[in-house]
This record gives C-alpha cells, sequence and structure tokens, in this order.
C-alpha cells in the first residue's frame, strides 16, 4: 500500500519539508478521509461563495439570501453537540436534497451548466462523500 509521507531528512544539512516521496508500507492513502463534517464545513463555503458570486456578477439578491440562509442552517447541523447527532446528519441529508432538486430546476430551465451545473455536481458530490 502506499502513502504519500513528509520526507524530512537533511538535504544539503537542511530539513527541505517540501519534499515528498511515497513510502510502500503504512496507512493506505483512502484511509486519510475527511470526516462527514468536514466536507459539510467545505461544502457550506462552497454555497456561501456560489451566492455571492450570484449577487456580484447577477446583482441577485436572492441568491445571496438563500445561500447564507441553507449555509446558516447546515452550519447549525455541523456544529457538534449543537443536535442531536442522527437529527443533525437527517437534517443535512435533507437540506442538501432540496438544494439538489433546486440546482436541477434551474439547470433544466436556464439549459446553462454554470451557475447551477456546477452547484448541482458539488452538491452531489458532498452528499455522497458524506455517505461513502
Amino acid at each position: 500500500m502506499l502513502r504519500l509521507v513528509l520526507c524530512t531528512q537533511p538535504r544539503s544539512n537542511r530539513i527541505d519539508r517540501r519534499l515528498f516521496r511515497f513510502a510502500a508500507s503504512g496507512t493506505p492513502l483512502s484511509s486519510a478521509r475527511m470526516s462527514p463534517n468536514a466536507i459539510l464545513w467545505v461544502y457550506i463555503v462552497f454555497l456561501v461563495v456560489g451566492g455571492l458570486i450570484g449577487f456580484m456578477k447577477a446583482k441577485s439578491q436572492v441568491s445571496l439570501y438563500m445561500s447564507v440562509g441553507f449555509a446558516a442552517a447546515l452550519a447549525l447541523c455541523a456544529i457538534n453537540g449543537l443536535l442531536d447527532a442522527k437529527l443533525a446528519r437527517g437534517l443535512a441529508d435533507v437540506l442538501m436534497i432540496l438544494l439538489l432538486v433546486v440546482f436541477a430546476i434551474r439547470l433544466a430551465k436556464t439549459k446553462k451548466f454554470m451557475p447551477a451545473g456546477m452547484m448541482l455536481i458539488v452538491t452531489l458530490a458532498a452528499l455522497v462523500l458524506r455517505h461513502v
């Protein structure tokens, strides 16, 4: 199995921490995956950035308000200890499925990949990665 290892051996009497090498033993790369909460936080950032871009490019206040609203609801689900773990996971899944439907409708309506198609793919990826 292969894993990425930070090489800290001296190189010309100094440590070059930018040098990486593959090692043939140890933990495989697949075991170093993100937690469902970390994936959710990354998705929240994408959602807010998408709303900001929609507002700046098209002056769409609805995009901004909806992205911030859904991001706030998802953030409540992502904060550990705020909600029961099963409830938070289920609520986050429902919100993301609802966003999937919204982005699919917008993509079908406009027939343009950006931004609805991209957010559809990002949402689907985040939803799948949270359960893999």
